[in-house]
């Protein structure tokens, strides 16, 4: 078997395609990893990887067929596959013509330099030390840390060239107590993670662990919330992916306006509620350039190579726009809103959290994140999931103890529209959707009124 570098691989594609019009796009990532358990680290792994996807359009049919690792022998029937895959399809609804090229850009056929394992360089060192304090104050501390180099190269049989870089980390540590009743989590996004400060995070899990010495049993109700970024950033995942102009059009979403259209223009927040996606945003850049091999509401084949700038989903919490392809755009008369990956609820001035906590007279609850999120409603976009891993009682200024679990009912469009405080706007790791969706940067909100529908016994 035959690798080449992936340009070569997407060009011959390219080459070989028989189709009216062809997409062709090429993956390569780098991805080194550590896991730890018991103050020790277990394991650490670097793994690399090739992916290929072939979209061809024959006679507005459209066939897609995707292979990981690709080979210079396998590429004519990978190629003759997506052309196939066309037969017995009805056109594409959203047939459109391709979007011309400008050439390639200058970096086209450079090699990929990626970081591997020496990524770890100053994270290493740093856990090495927290696991040393951790056995001297009797704390276990179990994780894991990533950093992902992916570059992508898009060609069309339009012309089209596009190549982007994306650096990619994040690290998670859960502290437990010696006989595990007492467990706290915290977790940070960085692109290279020489920036994340360990033993920060470790005096923000000791102390979290110093809070649920005093437990605190609490009846299910209607709460005032500080909910810590990883938090809010969770339920803005579900927002931001039912924002589709579309769905919204067709009366799908929360976002559709009785009697038919959307809501854009509509005060549904906050007004302190800002909200935008942009693909320069420092510390958490992202593909600047519609890349995709399958069509749906959120992107099409056809918009391949379409720029991504800013955009402002919310101002001034008014909902200002809804994803849209050329296509529904053209259909609905409004503009093209390409999707983004990355997330930003803005507050550049807002206090931390500690400051929200003294300037909380209470009862209030101090949520730190969240999982198991489903969505119940669409129509309303209400969701439900377990707290985990830390509830505090808030009141007179400081944090009392913790809380038990609760599983919440809650549509983060009502999250947003009681926001009674904003703090500062920070990277975050979502945990829950971080694994697919940890490009973004909220704050810690105090929300007015958050249903915390039932007690969970989970822990």
């Amino acid at each position: 078997m035959t690798s080449l570098p992936v340009h070569e691989v997407v060009e011959r594609a390219l080459a070989l395609s028989r189709a009216d019009d062809c997409i062709v796009i090429g993956s390569e990532s780098t991805r080194a990893n550590v896991r730890w358990a018991n103050n020790t680290s277990t394991t650490n792994g670097l793994s690399t990887g090739n992916h290929l996807s072939v979209v061809s359009v024959i006679g507005g049919r459209v066939g897609s067929v995707a292979i990981t690792n690709p080979t210079a022998e396998n590429l004519a029937s990978i190629v003759r596959r997506s052309e196939e895959a066309c037969e017995g399809r009805p056109e594409a609804e959203d047939a459109m013509p391709l979007l011309p090229g400008d050439g390639a850009p200058a970096d086209w056929d450079e090699a990929v330099e990626a970081p591997g394992i020496g990524a770890f360089a100053t994270l290493a060192p740093a856990l090495g030390e927290a696991f040393r304090r951790a056995g001297g104050d009797d704390v276990r501390l179990f994780g894991y840390a990533e950093h992902v180099t992916s570059t992508s190269w898009l060609a069309t049989s339009a012309g089209m060239r596009r190549r982007h870089t994306h650096l990619d980390g994040r690290i998670e540590v859960n502290a437990k107590s010696p006989d595990y009743t007492r467990s706290a989590w915290v977790g940070q996004t960085s692109e290279t993670l020489a920036d994340i400060d360990v033993p920060a995070l470790y005096a923000g899990l000791v102390e979290r662990l110093g809070w649920a010495a005093t437990p605190v049993e609490l009846a299910a109700g209607h709460y005032e919330v500080l909910l810590e970024p990883s938090a809010v950033a969770d339920m803005l995942y579900y927002l931001y992916a039912s924002s589709s102009a579309r769905e919204a059009d067709e009366g799908r979403t929360v976002f559709s306006r009785p009697g038919g259209g959307n809501r854009t223009g509509e005060q549904l927040f906050a007004p302190s509620v800002n909200l935008y996606s942009d693909p320069a945003e420092p510390g958490i850049e992202v593909t600047p350039f519609v890349a995709t091999s399958s069509s749906s509401s959120f992107g099409s084949v056809f918009d391949n190579g379409l720029a991504v700038g800013r955009t402002q989903w919310v101002r001034d919490g008014t909902l200002a726009a809804l994803v849209s392809t050329r296509h529904w755009a053209a259909t609905s008369g409004a503009e093209p809103r390409p999707y983004v990956g990355n997330l930003i609820l803005d507050s550049p001035t807002g206090p931390d959290l500690a400051a929200m906590i003294a300037a909380t007279t209470g009862p209030a609850l101090l949520v730190t994140c969240f999982w198991y999120i489903r969505e119940v409603e669409q129509q309303s976009l209400l969701l439900t999931g377990l707290t985990r891993d830390g509830v505090y009682l808030v009141e007179d200024g400081e944090v009392k103890g913790a809380v038990n679990n609760f599983r919440f009912n809650m549509s983060p469009v009502d999250m947003l529209a009681q926001v009674l405080e904003m703090g500062a706007t920070v990277p975050t790791l979502p945990r829950e959707f971080g694994d697919w969706f940890r490009n973004t940067k909220v704050p810690p909100l105090r929300v007015g009124r958050f249903n915390m529908s039932s007690v969970s016994k989970a822990t």
